[in-house]
């Protein structure tokens, strides 16, 4: 039951598993077709607020990441239907951000792990 995470600008991988896109908005340039989704979970991506309070830095990503694990707290049944996907095999958490170490798809991806059912 991997999680894993990818950009949504790199092709799709048969190893991926099911593809979920974790923003709330859609990436640019990049079609439908071409980034080959089984489902598009805008909720679960942080809020305005906190997206737009983190803005992609690095130095503030520890407090991101804490306050967006309390956001997952208050939507478990988002959190649910990502675990669900993830117990049927790998679940791929497509994001958009440039930065592959610093975004929400990686705290996610580390929130899923700490909840998915042990084998």
């Amino acid at each position: 039951m991997p999680v894993r995470t990818r950009r949504v600008y790199e092709a799709p991988r048969p190893e991926d598993g099911t593809r979920v896109l974790v923003d709330r908005l859609w990436p640019r340039g990049v079609s439908k077709e071409d980034a080959q989704l089984d489902d598009w979970l805008q909720d679960v991506a942080p809020s305005d607020e906190l997206r737009e309070w983190f803005d992609h830095d690095p130095g503030r990503f520890d407090s991101f990441a804490d306050r967006y694990r309390r956001e997952l707290d208050d939507s478990p049944e988002l959190i649910d239907n990502l675990l669900e996907y993830a117990e049927c095999g790998t679940l791929t958490l497509v994001y958009a951000a440039a930065d592959e170490d610093h975004n929400n798809a990686v705290v996610l991806a580390d929130y899923l792990r700490d909840h998915l059912p042990e084998e």
